[in-house]
């Protein structure tokens, strides 16, 4: 059973002044239960309960069929912080891809800017920052691919392909129900089946 999100309680009149570097301080100071992730959205620190197994389930499929296209000297992370500043946003997507070049470099996250993809599947619990807030963060940062995986989509299981980012504004390049294909363009040129996908 999943439980809901929690976020660390601020003043919001000191939040909008609340220097990067304390925000990120703050968050690697968050004593949360393990598996939880730990993310700052908007400036919020946020706590996500660990995913459910469907969710596991879904990302597995995604990285498995992301490492038979991607180059030898990229990743796929799953654990990865990926850093918005002009967003106060430090995201944990569950999967990043990059150059391994990109984490070569000290600390616990790296610029989203360095990710070629990212990739969401929606829980309860955060469904609302992945379709809107995190998605602004990625277009900002010029992430060139965002993959929502959306469970619980208003109008049923959806996957949505965003690209062509533009400010803090990405355009739907496909959206399609769970059981039908959606197709990643260069450099990808992956198209994903959606019908192995768990439902809730």
């Amino acid at each position: 059973m999943e439980t809901a999100m929690s976020a660390l309680t601020v003043d919001p009149a000191s939040a909008n002044s609340r220097d990067w570097d304390d925000l990120v301080r703050i968050r690697e100071e968050t004593d949360a239960p393990e598996g939880c992730k730990v993310e700052i959205i908007e400036g919020i620190i946020t706590v996500s309960p660990p995913p459910s197994n469907s969710h596991n389930l879904i990302a597995e499929k995604v990285h498995r069929r992301l490492y038979s296209v991607i180059p030898e000297d990229w990743g796929i992370y799953q654990t990865l912080g990926a850093s918005v500043p002009s967003r106060d946003g430090l995201f944990i997507p569950d999967l990043a891809v990059m150059p391994e070049a990109a984490l070569h470099r000290p600390g616990h996250f790296v610029p989203a800017a360095d990710a070629e993809l990212v990739v969401e599947v929606t829980s309860k619990s955060n469904a609302v920052h992945d379709r809107i807030k995190k998605a602004a963060g990625y277009a900002q940062a010029g992430v060139p691919l965002y993959l929502l995986i959306d469970g619980f989509a208003p109008g049923g299981p959806t996957v949505t392909l965003y690209g062509e980012p533009k400010g803090d504004v990405y355009r739907v390049l496909s959206a399609v129900p769970f059981g039908e294909k959606v197709h990643l363009p260069a450099p990808f040129d992956l198209t994903l089946d959606t019908s192995a996908f768990p439902f809730g």
